[in-house]
């Protein structure tokens, strides 16, 4: 890929995260993993995780290593600036994604294994590494519309002029922003179209009136603890919110 494009690749837990073991990842900038992703490849550059991450799934890194292990001290401040994480859905597919769009800069960010579909027939896996609790589906006022999540990340990816784009080849996807092979991805053409082009997925007039109602609505953790404070919050407004970004997307 010839494009002097700086290109981010979120990796996720999903079944389905495997695949990253068979791309040539140099096609990308940098490549973000979540928790456990770190394991598909040694081939990443950063590595996102929560407070209650157990330690003991951390890698052991070298001293003279150039990858970084991001946590909330890092990510808090990022995600802050653009809501804080009552507004952009309080898991680490989102929290990742944030961080990495005002940490990293990039003008397109590629998501795989995020799309939070998980399996519910026994005997299969809920996560590459075999079963694991479903965080973005446990009960949480932030997390009501995963879909209405992903299309206000994507709104505020292209406010600061940055692509986004599904790598994932499931046929089910929690994640609205546009499909695409790897293949295809590699094109350069078809990147610089993506850049170009997809701020006409999203209604501006819309994307304004949910930014606005989330302002007037205040409800802003700077801690980013918001758990905490979760009894404070009236679930019914943040629904409406979700609604409001629900429109706000070209299908």
């Amino acid at each position: 890929m010839g494009c002097e494009l700086n290109v981010v690749l979120i990796v996720g837990s999903a079944p389905d995260a495997v695949t990253v073991k068979d791309w040539d990842l140099s096609v990308f900038t940098s490549r973000v993993a979540i928790n456990n992703a770190w394991q598909l490849s040694e081939d990443w550059n950063y590595l996102i995780y929560p407070e209650d991450f157990p330690s003991d799934r951390l890698p052991v890194l070298p001293s003279d290593t150039k990858k970084r292990l991001i946590t909330a001290e890092e990510f808090v401040p990022q995600q802050n600036l653009y809501g804080g994480f009552v507004y952009a859905g309080g898991t680490m597919a989102f929290t990742a994604a944030y961080w990495a769009l005002g940490a990293l800069k990039p003008d397109l960010i590629a998501f795989v294994g995020c799309d939070m579909v998980y399996a519910t027939e026994k005997g299969k896996q809920t996560h590459f590494y075999g079963n694991g609790t479903a965080d973005p589906l446990r009960a949480d006022a932030t997390l009501q519309s995963l879909e209405a999540k992903s299309v206000r990340f994507m709104a505020l990816a292209h406010a600061q002029d940055c692509g986004v784009v599904n790598l994932s080849q499931l046929p089910e996807s929690r994640l609205l922003f546009p499909r695409m092979s790897l293949e295809e991805f590699e094109r350069e053409q078809k990147l610089l179209s993506i850049v170009k082009t997809q701020k006409t997925l999203c209604n501006e007039e819309v994307v304004t009136k949910a930014l606005q109602t989330e302002q007037d609505l205040g409800y802003m953790v700077p801690s980013g603890r918001y758990w905490e404070v979760m009894g404070s919050f009236d679930k019914s407004k943040l629904s409406e919110i979700d609604a409001i970004w629900l429109e706000a997307v070209t299908p």
